[in-house]
C-alpha cells in the first residue's frame, strides 16, 4: 500500500503540468497551451512520424520520455525558448525540481523516470534526438499555423530561430528539411519572421 500511494502521491502532483503556460499558441490563435497539452502533442507525432527517424527508434521508450520532459516544469516554470535571461538558470532549476518530484515515487521507478528525463537533456542517444526533434517541431508548425502569431509578438528573427534547431536535423534530416520549407519559409517571406538583420534589439 505503501507503494501504491507513493505511485498516486506522484500521479497527482504531476496534474499540475496542466496549469504551466507556454509561449506557443493553439492552432486557432486565441489561447495558448499548456504543459501537458504539448506533451500529448508530442506522443502523437512520435508514433506518427517515427519512420522518418534517423536511426531506428524504441517508440514506447520516445512517447515515454516526451510525455515526463516536461514535468520538471511544475517547479521550474516554462523558460521560453528566446528568453536568455531565463535560460542562464534553466539547467539548474530543473535539475532541483527533477529531484523533487521524481523523488516523489518509490525509488526504483523514480530513478527510471528521472534517467529517462535526464536521457532526453542530454541527447545522446537516437530516442532523445528524435524527441527533441518533435519537441522543436511542434511549436514551429503551430506558429505557422497562427500566421506566426508567437514569433510576430516576440519579435523573433530567423536566425534566433536557427540558433534553436542546430540539433534538430539530427533526429530527423526529412522532418527538418519538410519544418524550413513548410513553415519557415513562408513566415519569413510574410515578415512574421524577422530576417536575421532586421531584429530589432530591446
Amino acid at each position: 500500500m505503501e507503494r501504491l500511494e507513493r505511485i498516486f502521491q506522484f500521479i497527482q502532483e504531476i496534474d499540475k503540468e496542466k496549469f504551466i503556460g507556454r509561449q506557443t499558441y493553439l492552432s486557432d490563435g486565441i489561447r495558448k497551451e499548456n504543459d501537458a497539452e504539448h506533451a500529448w502533442h508530442l506522443a502523437v507525432m512520435t508514433i506518427l512520424l517515427a519512420g522518418y527517424a534517423n536511426e531506428p527508434i524504441d517508440v514506447l521508450k520516445t512517447v515515454t520520455m516526451l510525455l515526463i520532459h516536461d514535468i520538471v516544469e511544475i517547479d521550474a516554470g516554462d523558460t521560453y525558448a528566446y528568453d536568455e535571461d531565463a535560460k542562464r538558470t534553466q539547467s539548474e532549476r530543473e535539475e532541483r525540481a527533477a529531484e523533487r518530484i521524481f523523488g516523489l515515487l518509490p525509488e526504483e521507478d523514480g530513478r527510471a523516470l528521472y534517467d529517462l528525463w535526464r536521457e532526453f537533456e542530454d541527447q545522446k542517444t537516437p530516442e532523445a534526438r528524435f524527441a527533441r526533434t518533435m519537441d522543436n517541431l511542434q511549436p514551429m508548425m503551430l506558429n505557422h499555423a497562427t500566421d506566426g502569431k508567437a514569433w510576430t509578438e516576440h519579435q523573433v528573427s530567423l536566425d534566433q530561430i536557427l540558433k534553436r534547431n542546430v540539433n534538430t536535423g539530427k533526429g530527423s534530416e526529412v522532418l527538418w528539411d519538410y519544418a524550413r520549407e513548410h513553415f519557415l519559409r513562408p513566415n519569413l517571406e510574410k515578415g512574421r519572421i524577422l530576417p536575421s538583420s532586421g531584429r530589432q534589439k530591446n
